[in-house]
C-alpha cells in the first residue's frame, strides 16, 4: 500500500472513530441524565419510607416552583413501568426497582466510558501515525 492510500485510510478510519467517539459520549450524557433523575426518585422515596401519614410535604412541580401537600399514603406509590405506563405499587417494591435500575445503568455507564477511552486511544494512535506519514511527504 502506497503511503498515499495509508494516508486516506487512516484519515477515514479516524474520522469514524471520531464519530463513533461523539455517539458515545452522547450515549453516556443520556445514561447520566437518566441516573441523575432515578437517584433523585430513590432518595425522595427513602425520605417518604420515615413519613407518617398527614405529614405536610413541599412538592417540587417545575420551573423552580413547589407546592404543599399533605402525605395522605406513605406505603404506596405510582411508579413509572415503562412505555409511559404507570401502576400503583408498595413503596418498597417500588424502591427495589428504582435501585436496579440504577445498577443496571450504573454498569451501561461504565461499560460506555470504557469503550470511549478505547476509541479515544485508537483516535490517539491514528493522530501519530498521520503525523508521522505526512511527516515523511515532506
Amino acid at each position: 500500500m502506497s503511503r498515499d492510500e495509508e494516508l486516506r485510510k487512516l484519515l477515514v478510519e479516524t474520522q469514524f472513530l471520531e464519530a463513533t467517539a461523539e455517539s458515545l459520549q452522547s450515549r453516556i450524557n443520556f445514561v447520566n441524565a437518566a441516573l441523575a433523575d432515578l437517584r433523585i426518585a430513590r432518595m425522595s422515596m427513602e425520605g417518604l419510607m420515615k413519613e407518617k401519614k398527614d405529614t405536610q410535604l413541599i412538592v417540587p412541580i417545575g420551573g423552580g416552583s413547589y407546592i404543599k401537600v399533605r402525605l395522605d399514603e406513605s406505603d404506596l406509590v405510582i411508579a413509572g413501568i415503562g412505555a409511559n405506563v404507570a401502576v400503583e405499587k408498595p413503596l418498597p417494591d417500588a424502591l427495589e426497582r428504582i435501585k436496579n435500575r440504577i445498577e443496571e445503568l450504573e454498569k451501561t455507564a461504565k461499560a460506555l466510558r470504557e469503550q470511549l477511552t478505547q476509541v479515544a486511544l485508537k483516535i490517539n494512535d491514528n493522530r501519530t501515525k498521520l503525523r508521522e506519514l505526512a511527516g515523511e511527504r515532506r
